[in-house]
């Protein structure tokens, strides 16, 4: 597999570019986050790289950063997230930014990518959640891990983020995940 391109850039044309190392010319998809941050045409630049091999197609992927690459990873070993989608997000959103998304469980911040709808952001949140690294110093309480939990059990049950929102603001801090359920439960039937 290639792991890493050093080479000139021989040309750019979003979300493509095309690498030339000594006399090879590799084209490689790049999400907007790495093609904004690149040298300029006939300069050099090493990319780190994601490799795909289909029945139709070798296709490589490029990355300024593992960070990107890290994330692009995860997001394409999710189920109905491919990496052209994988590459959307990665351009609409800075890994900083998802991991802050995911760890407020912000569906909201998915959806305006395009190509994201409501129920693939809310599996992303849930398949990403614990796994994009600390929670970036975001100010949390012992319960958000419990609240989090119980959102996430009333999207699955099928209600709106306005209303599992809603109804967890009026949960106590300190219950449990069950007790939470049940709580918002009986006062979403009201």
């Amino acid at each position: 597999m290639i792991g890493r391109l050093t080479g000139v850039i021989a040309e750019k044309s979003p979300p493509q570019l095309l690498i030339d190392v000594q006399g090879v010319g590799y084209e490689v998809d790049v999400p907007m986050s790495t093609f904004c941050n690149l040298p300029s045409l006939g300069e050099r630049t090493t990319l780190l790289t994601h490799m795909v091999v289909r029945e139709d197609a070798q296709l490589l992927y490029g990355f300024l950063t593992s960070g990107e690459r890290d994330t692009f990873r995860l997001l394409i070993k999710i189920s109905g997230v491919g990496a052209r989608t994988a590459l959307a997000i990665l351009s609409g959103l800075q890994v900083s930014e998802l991991a802050q998304a995911v760890a407020q469980q912000e569906a909201g911040r998915l959806v305006k990518v395009p190509g994201i709808g409501k129920k693939t952001a809310e599996r992303l949140l849930l398949e990403l959640k614990g796994k994009l690294g600390p929670d970036l110093g975001l100010p949390q309480h012992p319960t958000s891990d419990h609240h989090a939990d119980i959102l996430q059990a009333l999207l699955a049950l099928g209600y709106s983020d306005k209303e599992a929102a809603a109804v967890l603001k009026t949960l106590p801090a300190e219950v449990s995940v069950s007790d939470g359920i049940k709580l918002a439960l009986k006062n979403l039937s009201r």
